[in-house]
């Protein structure tokens, strides 16, 4: 299937063509010119992803017949999108060379033209070639001076080397963090490390090596000469050793400041010794505080969490063995929060956390991950296993709900319903659907929603979408703040739900869409993320209006993908299905977001046309650390990239979650862990 060169400084290239015959002309005109060319003939689209990936090609020809030339220019975007594409055809005139460029041909070109055949593909290729050459040279002066200040900077962090996986050098003070004094040099990095650890640690070497780890830091759990588990925070960086890149994996060494004595001394004194969580006090006084200040969005939860049946425990394996079991709960328990989330042991073996997440779903999916964790692991005292079960009642704080005590005692109220089922539940606490100030509450919103309609009172805000393996790609989720008569902005979690239940989201919905169709004509981004309510996608009315606005706002429809839930995909599956034909026709883009979260979200692959599914965050939230999560996102990547969908991960709050992203084969990240919504206003004011 080649015209093969001996010349070992031939230049690879991919020639896509229906017929053998384009292959040799191209690669005797190069010759001729003085370039022995290794020419790679690609009859078929199928083959055209592996095989850039296999040969890295300086050069890919698409020959005029044997795929269209949109198809190839999304291959070469996806797998090499700085690989330069020329197009070729019998003949050449301005109007095919304009279009060829418009899609993505850096030309066009016959091949009866010799001459200007030779000329543009050695431009081409020349410029090919500087370009990398300034990439890599400025990639290393990056990476020397990176090195530099480690080694300047960190000179007592404690430091390892890798290549392929192995550690090829290992300093002193490594060898002292980890208690040994044999020498690493041979052992896989993956040894020094627990199996949770894996996962994320095998991702972000993977980035780090494709010099996209940016300064992130990984928290994995070392496993030391005498067996025991050590927590550290990893900071990975590219290094050399013996000429050959490799890969630094450096633990920083801790400044015992005065500064930051007094500020684990504080920390002691306010947490429990056993678990490390907040005292009863301490915690409440925390709640309290969080509360007073507005949610940025989302919803939260005041949560109780109690251990099922620990006298049972306490009298098998003793008291005093049952605070070990109390340890490693809380050590679980603790692996399951965000960062920023609020937990305190109130006594005993209940426990109060303060969730805040996106939504119900969230909250739902986080406590079952909970109980299936809590469920499988095995609590090891002495020489007894010991199983534990735990049960878990919510109450959600409304908007501006500061009323602690009644929202902690409709908690317990719901984990003690729990615990009479038998434990092992969640239960959340129906009172605040049932609370007689609804009404009231959602008669001065409707007024206040209405009033902003009229008054153009609401604001776009962007989310921006980063991706994992390319460019910045200058895609953002676009969400929506309203503003009172005051200026100041009141958040989506104050107005929305009176929203939906009063029919004014179609409303909102058509606001929102206006003015991100206007901020698109205004600043072209690369995609903004528009969302749908249920009720939008279901109106038959909506595409003649948006025909209407796109006209008048003369935006570029490709900028724009719509996007419903998958839950309403499923609900609604007709009326998606055409209203994602009739998008995507007009030239728009259309997505499933809460991917996953469904019963069947591969079936959903095949009945909808897709360009983008944004994976459910409530799945991504749980990722780190659990190997049948991370299998279900793989396959769920797996099924998309086969219908060549881009899969996007919803809410990714830390760097390890990214990093086992990374490892799955996810396309782009978005969530607080690449920037908060709030930081960057589109002005994109209607007319």
């Amino acid at each position: 299937m080649e015209a093969a060169l001996t010349d070992q400084n031939a230049v690879p290239l991919i020639v896509l063509s229906p017929a053998r015959d384009p292959v040799e002309a191209i690669n005797g005109s190069l010759r001729r010119a003085g370039h022995p060319v290794h020419c790679t003939w690609i009859p078929a689209l199928r083959d055209l992803a592996d095989a850039i990936t296999q040969i890295n090609p300086e050069l890919l020809i698409h020959v005029a017949g044997s795929e269209d030339l949109r198809g190839v220019v999304a291959v070469r975007d996806q797998v090499a999108a700085k690989l330069p594409i020329i197009a070729i055809g019998e003949s050449a005139d301005e109007g095919r060379i304009a279009d060829a460029m418009q899609l993505g041909a850096r030309d066009f070109v016959s091949l009866g033209n010799t001459a200007r055949l030779q000329a543009v593909m050695l431009r081409e290729l020349r410029s090919f070639r500087l370009e990398r050459a300034l990439d890599t040279t400025l990639k290393s002066a990056h990476d020397a001076r990176r090195q530099l200040e480690i080694v300047l900077q960190r000179s007592n962090d404690a430091i390892i080397q890798v290549q392929e996986g192995i550690v090829v050098e290992a300093n002193p003070s490594w060898l002292e963090l980890f208690g040994t004094d044999e020498s690493l040099v041979g052992q896989p990095v993956m040894d020094l490390f627990d199996e949770a650890s894996n996962s994320p640690l095998r991702g972000a070497l993977a980035a780090c090596l494709q010099g996209r780890w940016n300064d992130h830091t990984l928290k994995v759990n070392a496993i030391l000469a005498d067996g025991s588990s050590l927590p550290v925070e990893l900071v990975l960086t590219l290094g050399e050793h013996d000429g050959e890149p490799c890969i630094r994996l450096v633990v920083p060494s801790v400044q015992k400041d005065d500064r930051k004595i007094a500020e684990h001394l504080n920390e002691a004194v306010r947490s429990d010794s056993a678990t490390g969580f907040l005292h009863r006090r301490e915690v409440l006084d925390a709640v309290s505080s969080r509360l007073a200040v507005p949610a940025a969005g989302g919803m939260r939860c005041v949560t109780i969490i109690k251990l099922d049946k620990f006298s049972t425990i306490e009298r098998d394996v003793g008291t005093i063995a049952s605070e070990e079991v109390l340890i490693e709960f809380a050590k679980l328990l603790k692996e399951a929060l965000h960062p920023k989330e609020i937990v305190g042991r109130l006594g005993g073996v209940r426990f109060l956390v303060l969730l805040e997440r996106g939504n119900e779903h969230d909250i739902e999916a986080w406590s079952q991950q909970l109980l299936g964790r809590v469920q499988k692991h095995v609590f090891r005292v002495k020489d007894k296993t010991v199983s534990v079960t735990c049960t878990v009642g919510f109450s959600v704080v409304a908007s501006g709900e500061v009323k602690l005590d009644a929202a902690i005692a409709d908690a317990m109220e719901a984990c003690a319903k729990g615990r009479s089922r038998g434990g092992n539940q969640v239960v959340t606490s129906d009172k605040a659907d049932a609370d007689t100030r609804v009404q009231s509450y959602d008669k001065v919103w409707v007024k206040h929603i209405k009033a902003a309609l009229m008054e153009n009172r609401f604001r776009l805000v962007q989310q921006p979408v980063a991706s994992l393996h390319g460019d910045d790609p200058k895609m953002f989720d676009v969400l929506v703040r309203m503003v009172d008569p005051q200026g100041k902005e009141v958040l989506p979690s104050e107005f929305m739900a009176a929203a939906e239940r009063n029919d004014l989201l179609k409303n909102i919905d058509r606001w929102v869409v206006g003015a991100s169709l206007s901020f698109a004509a205004q600043r072209k981004p690369g995609c903004l993320f528009v969302r749908l309510s249920r009720e939008t996608a279901k109106d038959a009315t909506f595409v003649d209006w948006l025909d209407n606005h796109v006209r008048s706002s003369r935006a570029d429809p490709q900028r724009l993908c719509f996007q419903v839930t998958e839950q309403t995909a499923s609900q609604y599956l007709t009326q998606i299905t055409a209203l994602a034909e009739a998008l995507r026709t007009r030239g728009f883009r259309f997505a499933i977001e809460g991917f996953g979260s469904g019963r069947d979200p591969q079936g959903m692959l095949e009945s909808v046309q897709l360009d983008f599914v944004k994976i459910d965050g409530a799945i991504i939230q749980g990722l780190t650390g659990d190997p049948q999560l991370q299998q279900r996102v793989r396959t769920l990547v797996d099924a998309a990239t086969k219908k060549q969908v881009q899969t996007i991960a919803e809410r990714v709050e830390d760097a390890n979650t990214m990093a086992v992203l990374w490892q799955i084969g996810v396309q782009f990240i978005q969530g607080y862990f690449v920037n908060e919504p709030e930081q960057v206003v589109l002005k994109a004011d209607r007319a």
